[in-house]
C-alpha cells in the first residue's frame, strides 16, 4: 500500500483506514447480533407455548380438584388445600414469567397502535417506562393547575376554555394508552382505575364540545374552580401515594410495576389522615355539581344537551 499523502488528503485517507477497521467490528458484533435475536426469539415462542400449555393443565387439574374436593375424606382435605395453594402459586409465577414474553395486544391497543409489541424486555426498561408514567401524572397536573386557574380568574374566553378541555381530552386517552402498555408489562393495573379515564376521557370530550352561551357560563367558574382543586388534590395524592410505594418496595412487599394506587397498609393510615378531608370535600363538591347540572338541564333556557351528560372530570378515588 502506498504511503498517504502529506497534508490534509492524508490525514483524511488515515482517519479512512481507522473507520474501515471499526466498520469490521461493528459488521460482526451486528451479525452476532442478529444471531442472538433470532434465538431469543425461538426461546420466547418456545417458552410461551410451553406457558400456555401448562397453564390449561392446570386449569383442567384446578377444576378436577374442584369436583372431587366434597367427596374427599376428612384426613385428605389438607393434601388437596395444599394442592390449590400451589396450583395458586404456579398461576401467579406464570403471570410474572409472562411479563417478560411478548404478548397479544388488547383490543384497545389494537385499535390505537395496530399490532405493535409493547413488551419491554427487562427491569431497567419496565421500571424507566413506569418511572415516565408516575412524572407524566404528575406533569400534566401541575399544568392543569396553572391553566385551569388562568382561565378561571385572568381570562373568560371560550377559545383557552377549549384548549383546557382539549387538554384534558388529550391528557386521558395518553393515559389510557399507557396504562394498557404497562399491563402488558405485568402492571397489576386495578380494573376501576383505567375504566374511570375512559369515562373522563368522554366527559371532558363533553365540556369541550359545549357551546358558550347562557348555560355554559352559568357553570364555567365552577368547573373551573373544582378542576383546580381536583388537580390539586390528585397532587396531593401522588406524593402520598407514591410515599407509600416506595416504603412497600423498600420492604420488598409489592410489584416494581405497582402504581400508585395499589397497596395498603395499616401504617399508611398516618398519612392518610391528612389527605382524607380533602378526597370527601372533593367528592361533596362533585355531588354539588351534578345538583347544579340538574338543576340548569330544567332551566327554561336550556337548550343544549351537553347538561343531561357531564359529570366531573376525572374522579381519583382511593
Amino acid at each position: 500500500m502506498h504511503p498517504p499523502p502529506p497534508g490534509p488528503l492524508g490525514d483524511c485517507l488515515r482517519d479512512w483506514e481507522e473507520l474501515q477497521q471499526d466498520f469490521h467490528g461493528i459488521q460482526e458484533t451486528h451479525r452476532l447480533y442478529r444471531l442472538k435475536l433470532e434465538e431469543l426469539t425461538k426461546l420466547q415462542n418456545n417458552c410461551t407455548s410451553s406457558i400456555t400449555r401448562q397453564k390449561k393443565q392446570l386449569q383442567e387439574l384446578a377444576l378436577v380438584l374442584k369436583k372431587c374436593k366434597p367427596s374427599l375424606p376428612s384426613e385428605a382435605e389438607r393434601a388437596a388445600q395444599e394442592l390449590e395453594n400451589q396450583i395458586k402459586e404456579r398461576q401467579g409465577l406464570f403471570f410474572d414469567m409472562e411479563a417478560y414474553l411478548p404478548k397479544q395486544n388488547g383490543l384497545y391497543l389494537s385499535l390505537v397502535l395496530g399490532n405493535v409489541n409493547v413488551t419491554l424486555l427487562s427491569k431497567q426498561a419496565k421500571f424507566a417506562y413506569k418511572d415516565e408514567y408516575e412524572k407524566f401524572k404528575l406533569y400534566l397536573t401541575i399544568i392543569l393547575i396553572l391553566i385551569s386557574f388562568t382561565c378561571r380568574f385572568l381570562l373568560n374566553s371560550r377559545v383557552t376554555d377549549a384548549a383546557f378541555n382539549f387538554l384534558l381530552v388529550w391528557y386521558y386517552c395518553t393515559l389510557t394508552i399507557r396504562e394498557s402498555i404497562l399491563i402488558n408489562n405485568g402492571s397489576r393495573i386495578k380494573g376501576w382505575w383505567v375504566f374511570h379515564h375512559y369515562v373522563s376521557t368522554f366527559l371532558s370530550g363533553v365540556m369541550l364540545t359545549w357551546p358558550d352561551g347562557l348555560m355554559y357560563q352559568k357553570f364555567r367558574n365552577q368547573f373551573l374552580s373544582f378542576s383546580m382543586y381536583q388537580s390539586f388534590v390528585q397532587f396531593l395524592q401522588y406524593y402520598y401515594q407514591s410515599g407509600c410505594l416506595y416504603r412497600l418496595r423498600a420492604l420488598g412487599e409489592r410489584h416494581t410495576m405497582d402504581l400508585t394506587v395499589e397497596g395498603f397498609q395499616s401504617w399508611m393510615w398516618r398519612g392518610l389522615t391528612f389527605l382524607l378531608p380533602f378526597l370527601f370535600f372533593g367528592h361533596f363538591w362533585q355531588l354539588f355539581n351534578a345538583l347544579t347540572l340538574f338543576n340548569l338541564a330544567r332551566d327554561p333556557e336550556c337548550k343544549e344537551w351537553q347538561k343531561f351528560h357531564h359529570q366531573q372530570h376525572g374522579s381519583k378515588k382511593e
